[in-house]
C-alpha cells in the first residue's frame, strides 16, 4: 500500500527564520509556526488549542522566507512531515522530533505587514516576490489574471479526486 504525506498549514511564524548553509551551498531557513484550531465542546464550550509545528526550507524559498518573513507574520505553507531519531550527547537518551518539510509557500497579508517591503515606488526591486508588483499605495489595483487564477494542465493533472485524503 503506497503512502500520501502532504500538509497544508496556515499559521504565524513563531520566531525570526534561521538561515544557514550546507557545505554545497545549500541555503536552510528553520522557523516555527503557530496554528490555531478553533471548536466547541459537547458542554458548547468555545475552545481554541494551539499547536507549534518545527518547519524547514531549502533553496532560494529558505533565503526568500529568511528575506521577507519574521515572527509573527503569517504564512501558508505545503510540505511534507519528516520524521528524526537521534541519541542525546549528553544524557545518551533516545530523542526524535516530527518536523515539516517546506514544499511550497505562500506569502498571506498584506505588504506593509513585513518592515523589509519598500514603503515608496521608487525603492522597488527585483528581488520583491511577484505578488508584490504594482501593489503599491498609489497604484491602481492590477485586475486579476484569469490564467493565474486556472489550474494549468500540468497542475489539473498532477493530482485525482483519489489523492485526496478525506
Amino acid at each position: 500500500m503506497s503512502g500520501f504525506n502532504k500538509v497544508i498549514l496556515l499559521g504565524n511564524l513563531t520566531r525570526d527564520p534561521e538561515l544557514r548553509y550546507l557545505p554545497s551551498q545549500t541555503a536552510v531557513a528553520d522557523f516555527g509556526l503557530a496554528t490555531n484550531r478553533r471548536y466547541r465542546t459537547k458542554e458548547g464550550e468555545d475552545r481554541e488549542e494551539t499547536v507549534f509545528v518545527e518547519l524547514t526550507a531549502f533553496g532560494k524559498q529558505a533565503e526568500t522566507i529568511h528575506q521577507f518573513c519574521q515572527k509573527g507574520r503569517q504564512l501558508m505553507v505545503e510540505g511534507r512531515l519528516k520524521y528524526d531519531q537521534w541519541e542525546d550527547k549528553d544524557t545518551h537518551a533516545k530523542r526524535s522530533r516530527l518536523s515539516v518539510i517546506v514544499e511550497n509557500f505562500q506569502f498571506v497579508g498584506t505588504r506593509e505587514q513585513t518592515d523589509d517591503a519598500p514603503s515608496s515606488p521608487s525603492e522597488e526591486k527585483s528581488t520583491q516576490p511577484e505578488m508584490w508588483k504594482d501593489q503599491r499605495q498609489d497604484a491602481k489595483p492590477a485586475a486579476p489574471k484569469s490564467e493565474s487564477r486556472r489550474p494549468t494542465k500540468a497542475g489539473a493533472a498532477r493530482y485525482k479526486d483519489a489523492d485526496i485524503p478525506f
